[in-house]
């Protein structure tokens, strides 16, 4: 290309003759794929994505990762996507009442579904719960983690699924709470957790989350691995979990 053939910025998005002319607000809000115009909410209906297939693992020892997972569960949701949860290890302390906002949520929620596998206290702690239930606990729910992947194998993940559905029949989202927290643990093999990664059909999106320690096991195998790191916790100062914040 010649000189004389170069086109300006201006020129290559307009498709017009050179110009020193900034665009305007409108004109760039016009270049938005909503043509500037705010999002709308619409009614919830079946529908299948296109570009959901990723291996996600969220660790660190800071406050947020189930949040985040459970953020893009109703995201997923949100788009009429089948999303489900599975919860390790999350059966709560005295600080935590027997009511937890994010359930409610969930219940409300068109094709979105939850249950949960943990055991009252965390392993290791003494907090009167036993540390042999904490590791049977953690192994039946690795057996319903597969049960739950083989299902969404014998999907059409590329094809809307009821919102009702039994998770048992496939999902598009899975979410494993806590996982790597009984990989750390060592109630669950890590060794595992990259086979069940490895064996999950191509559309199905796969969400990893727990640990403070990197699950390096992990690289290579997860497309994505986020570290959510603590610079600061109200519990450091001695504050205990807060309803609609923690639970």
């Amino acid at each position: 290309m010649t000189h004389d053939d170069t086109t300006t910025d201006g020129d290559e998005a307009t498709g017009g003759e050179p110009t020193d002319e900034e665009p305007t607000d409108e004109d760039l809000a016009a270049r938005t794929p909503g043509g500037g115009a705010a999002p709308e909410p619409k009614p919830i209906e079946p529908a299948a994505p296109e570009e959901f297939g990723l291996v996600q693992a969220w660790w660190g020892d800071g406050k947020g990762k189930t949040t985040a997972a459970m953020g893009m569960g109703f995201r997923a949701a949100g788009h009429g996507y089948r999303v489900h949860m599975l919860q390790f290890m999350k059966g709560g302390a005295d600080s935590v009442e027997g009511v937890r906002g994010e359930y409610n949520a969930i219940a409300a929620m068109p094709g979105f579904t939850y249950e949960n596998a943990g055991h009252y206290g965390w392993h290791g702690l003494l907090d009167g719960s036993a540390d042999d239930e904490h590791g049977a606990k953690a192994a039946a729910a690795f057996e319903r983690a597969e049960t739950l992947v083989a299902g969404a194998a014998e999907a059409d993940l590329s094809s809307p699924l009821p919102l009702d559905g039994d998770p048992d029949d496939g999902v598009h989202m899975l979410i494993f709470d806590e996982l790597l927290y009984a990989a750390d643990r060592g109630l669950v093999d890590p060794d595992d957790v990259v086979a069940l990664a490895e064996s999950k059909p191509d559309g199905l999106e796969l969400v990893l989350t727990g640990s403070h320690a990197e699950p390096a096991y992990l690289e290579g195998v997860a497309d994505l691995i986020s570290n959510v790191r603590k610079v600061a916790h109200p519990f450091d100062a001695g504050h205990r979990a807060r309803r609609g914040a923690e639970y």
